[in-house]
């Protein structure tokens, strides 16, 4: 094949094969098409794709509005341990081509501004005025051929900044610092095993799909057209190599995560009430727990925290147990959705039953539903529990005061000695 499009899997990215004097008859166009979607790559004499794998599909559009022949796929996909390792290779490569291109661009600078530079001090070099001679002539000519070259250096000097930013940026991803950095490796896990668990979900539509078909049933997809066999295989291979790709970046995060140690901390020993320390927002009060998760409350409002991102403990002082403050025998009166008129009303709910945790509600001679009331976590922290969906389905009751001691204003002597004692 002289014009066809194939699927590289070694760099994720989809090439344009085709001759020049077929890239010449196309219209202006296709021609742009081509460029907002591909760069040229001089190495490979082909256009390579802005985007890779798994997100082709415009650039896969554009190869076929060309009429260019598929030629599936060849190479050897790169292991996710492989990339990283790659693109840090080419991410130290690029910071040396931008150092040396930010060096060269200061030593230019200071040769333009060199000429300038040398006059320091001589006062009648910046102050003599032009005089209409030929010699007058011939030094102002010169003196300001000096200022427009020190004025260029100045642009160089900013090309200069310009390029050493970018070779910092270049060293940063070389150094890959934030897999040494344990939240971030375990967001990255847990993205990892939502993408898994989705991907297997399609997989297992997809087989049911097959088997359907196999068994003679025509199925239809959202457009409303008959799925055809070969297509459905080729969609469970798709989704099949998208899991082993998302498996091994899963094991990839997994083993930086063991390198780094672990994950210190859980529900097991993290607790309500305990003082901690959260990488980047300093100590804050852990205000409630769960499986992946805790909530601390580090400045004015509390924020979700992966149990990865708490350096230390610096209290461990659990706060005490506290009780709803929901009764049994108290009534709210709220709206909800009564199916059967398709209307909302109004109606009366009872506490019957209590928990420490729960709380059984019933409206008349109906079936008694269960709620869990918790604390709020902003401002007054008072106690809500949702009834309805409706915002007058919220109740909201206001959690007990506080108890505290009184201390007079001035005390006897024997309370103070009392008090000591």
């Amino acid at each position: 094949m002289e014009n066809y499009f194939v699927v590289n899997l070694e760099t994720g990215k989809l090439e344009l094969h085709f001759e020049k004097e077929t890239y010449q008859e196309l219209s202006d166009d296709q021609k742009k098409e081509i460029k907002s979607n591909f760069l040229w790559g001089r190495n490979s004499g082909c256009w390579i794709s802005r985007a890779k794998e798994p997100n082709l599909y415009w650039a896969r559009r554009v190869a076929v509005s060309l009429g260019l022949e598929d030629a599936g796929r060849e190479g050897e996909r790169l292991s996710f341990a492989g990339q990283m390792e790659r693109k840090a290779e080419r991410a130290e490569r690029r910071a040396d081509r931008y150092e040396d291109r930010a060096d060269a661009a200061e030593r230019k600078g200071e040769a333009l501004q060199a000429p300038i530079n040398k006059m320091h001090g001589d006062i009648a070099f910046f102050t003599q005025p032009n005089i209409n001679t030929s010699a007058g002539r011939a030094f102002t000519n010169r003196r300001n051929r000096m200022f427009a070259s020190f004025e260029k250096g100045f642009d160089e000097f900013r090309r200069s900044a310009y390029w050493s930013d970018r070779a910092k940026t270049a060293r940063a991803t070389a150094a890959q610092k934030e897999l040494k950095d344990k939240a971030f490796v375990s967001r990255r896990i847990k993205e990892r095993e939502s993408d898994i668990r989705k991907l297997k979900k399609n997989i297992e539509e997809q087989e049911r799909t097959i088997s359907r078909i196999e068994s003679g049933e025509t199925v239809t997809n959202w457009k409303g057209e008959a799925v055809q066999i070969e297509a459905a295989r080729e969609n469970l291979e798709y989704w099949l190599d998208r899991l082993e790709v998302k498996l091994d970046e899963l094991g990839f995060y997994q083993d930086c995560l063991a390198e780094l140690g672990g994950v210190s901390f859980s529900r097991e020993n993290i607790k309500p009430g305990y003082m901690v320390r959260v990488q980047r927002f300093g100590i804050g009060e852990v205000i409630s727990t769960g499986p992946k998760n805790c909530v601390v409350k580090t400045g004015q409002f509390p924020l979700t925290h992966a149990y990865a991102e708490i350096l230390e403990i610096v209290k461990a002082t659990e706060a005490a147990q506290e009780t709803h403050p929901y009764k049994v025998g108290e009534t709210i009166t709220c709206t909800r959705w009564n199916e059967e008129s398709r209307k909302s009303e109004k109606i009366e709910y009872k506490i019957i039953k209590t928990t420490d945790k729960t709380i059984t509600l019933q409206a008349g001679e109906e079936k008694p539903i269960t709620r869990k009331p918790r604390r709020l976590e902003w401002g007054e922290r008072d106690w809500c529990v949702s009834v309805t969906d409706y915002n007058d389905g919220i109740w909201r009751k206001p959690a007990a005061p506080v108890q505290k001691e009184e201390t007079p204003a001035t005390m006897t002597p024997e309370q103070f000695a009392a008090q000591i004692d």
